[in-house]
């Protein structure tokens, strides 16, 4: 990735061609591709097609920020950079020919495919969907079943089972990451497809193609008549150059607003107090694990039963200057800090004391026995009181969120990976 960075890029040959991109060998960056975009839009598998001036920039901005947001999250992507207003560099992939449909709210072909099932019905959990890309027969709906045994071999991985199931849940966790992030624009994410990929080079699955304004519905306040996607494309009567323009300014909208869901308005901060020097060790690792989802943290040390007046002034200072803050007790022995600190602010207070091998029970207990009126709750593992607090912020910024979402995803998929490597294993019977 560095070296692609450093490098004038020098094309091959075209590996590939749709409707709305072409896909170019890199021959000195190994294991990497240029997706370039068209100005091209079209609709019912390319049964209308018009050319758009600008579409590529427009439609190349939007997916390099998609891919940034998940990426930053913690979602494995092709996506590298960025390399023009119209193309990027993305991991070379063998594509799964698969389009995964992800629903919150039913509408367009699902009301075809189910009738009786009202526009608006909402989808919980959320409805996901996979077609075969076919363009002949019109991408047909694929049951799980047809898609296991259809026994693809691609980029040198079978997919079966354990493939289906992660690029599922994938699916979902992407599709509620990108959806809290448009809640922040007061705009529905109604439903998208996206598409996955072999990497080459590592051959795991991993997000591929594009998310671009062709890949979802967008309702601004929740409402249909306000839709900003290529729906407008695809109801035109009749494609005129001022409905064009019309279809273009929407495509404009979704990618400059884009850009705002990498951005965190109030991104909040973890306080780690710590009772003794002695504890720097056990802080440290509070705030190694913030930082890991984004979130400021600041290591102070005061006792509260040496210094309750320095203690105080401390939690003043955090408290005044408009930041939203959780701050974090770290003291052993008999932790006082915690629930002085609980007692004394309306903020979240977490007790995490280091645990010392001799007075293990005593060091949980002194955190866990609080005083009436005291809602100061214990967490043992530095990682875990990082955790938590990142829930607590999680629930009004949705960078911090959508890292906490991927860390699962990425933790469930390892689980599945490693018990698929498992029953793969030879039986020793010996």
């Amino acid at each position: 990735i560095i070296f692609v960075l450093l490098i004038e890029l020098k094309l091959g040959k075209k590996l590939s061609e749709g409707k709305t991109k072409e896909i170019y060998e890199l021959p000195d960056c190994q294991g990497l591709v240029l997706v370039q975009s068209k100005d091209q839009i079209t609709a019912g598998n390319a049964a209308r097609k018009d050319q758009m001036e600008g579409k590529a920039a427009i439609s190349n901005k939007t997916t390099s920020c998609v891919f940034k947001l998940l990426q930053e999250s913690g979602i494995k992507t092709a996506f590298i950079r960025q390399h023009s207003d119209t193309a990027f560099v993305a991991a070379h992939c063998e594509m799964i020919p698969i389009e995964w449909v992800c629903r919150r709210i039913a509408t367009g072909s699902f009301l075809k495919r189910c009738p009786g099932v009202k526009e608006g019905y909402r989808f919980t959990p959320l409805k996901v969907e996979t077609f075969f890309k076919d363009d002949a027969n019109n991408d047909p709906q694929w049951s799980e079943e047809q898609l296991i045994e259809a026994n693809f071999c691609l980029g040198g991985l079978k997919i079966g089972r354990c493939e289906v199931d992660i690029m599922t849940r994938t699916t979902m966790a992407i599709f509620e990451i990108l959806e809290r992030a448009w809640e922040t624009q007061d705009c529905t994410l109604v439903d998208m497809k996206i598409e996955f990929g072999v990497n080459k080079m590592t051959k795991e699955i991993i997000l591929a193609d594009v998310i671009d304004n062709d890949s979802w519905r967008l309702w601004p306040s929740g409402d249909r008549s306000q839709q900003k996607d290529k729906q407008v494309y695809r109801d035109l009567k009749e494609v005129t150059p001022e409905a064009m323009q019309m279809v273009k300014k929407n495509f404009e909208w979704v990618a400059e607003r884009v850009q705002l869901l990498l951005e965190s308005k109030n991104p909040g901060r973890v306080v780690v107090l710590m009772g003794s020097t002695s504890d720097i060790a056990h802080g440290e690792k509070i705030k190694k694990a913030c930082v890991g989802y984004g979130i400021r943290c600041a290591v102070r040390v005061t006792s509260a039963h040496k210094g309750p007046d320095e203690t105080m002034r401390i939690k003043a200072e955090y408290e005044g200057d408009g930041v939203p803050t959780v701050f974090i007790a770290v003291a052993g022995r008999s932790n006082g800090l915690g629930p002085v600190l609980a007692g004394n602010t309306a903020f979240p207070v977490i007790n995490c004391p280091p645990v010392s091998p001799d007075w293990g029970a005593q060091d949980i207990w002194s955190s866990l026995r609080m005083p009436s009126g005291l809602g100061c709750t214990t967490v043992l593992s530095p990682e875990a009181a990082a955790q938590f607090a990142a829930q607590i912020f999680g629930l009004n910024n949705h960078l911090v969120w959508a890292k906490l979402k991927a860390s699962m995803l990425n933790t469930w998929v390892a689980l599945k990976v490693a018990d698929q490597k498992l029953q793969d294993a030879p039986c020793d019977l010996s």
